[in-house]
């Protein structure tokens, strides 16, 4: 088992930047992939941004060059970097790890909401 919590969420004004932190607990070995996924009112959940324990990176494109995704070299902790934010950016931002292999079962922070708005 693994838990996730996150921190870093609040509002932002577009342009503005905010940096999300989300700390693993538990079997933090047996994790192969972190990330960050998102969701906005109406819309299905989508991923952000994935890095395996061997550090490869999974962007999606409406965000390169915007965020970036880091991990420290514990594996406990991941990073989500956001600049130049949008208003369409806003959402409730979940963290996401997949353990024992990149197929293995995913478990879920209890997100923090993103908000862009002037």
């Amino acid at each position: 088992q693994v838990q996730l919590v996150e921190s870093g969420g609040g509002l932002v004004q577009p342009g503005g930047s905010l940096n999300l932190s989300c700390v693993a607990s538990g079997s933090i070995s047996s994790i192969r992939v972190m990330g960050w996924y998102r969701q906005a009112p109406g819309k299905q959940r989508e991923m952000v941004a994935t890095i395996t324990s061997g550090g490869e990176e999974n962007i999606v494109d409406s965000v390169k060059g915007r965020f970036s995704i880091s991990k420290d070299s514990g594996d406990n902790t991941v990073y989500l970097q956001m600049k130049s934010l949008q208003p369409e950016d806003t959402a409730v931002y979940y963290c996401n790890a997949v353990i024992f292999s990149v197929l293995g079962p995913n478990y879920w922070g209890q997100g923090t909401q993103v908000t862009v708005s002037s």
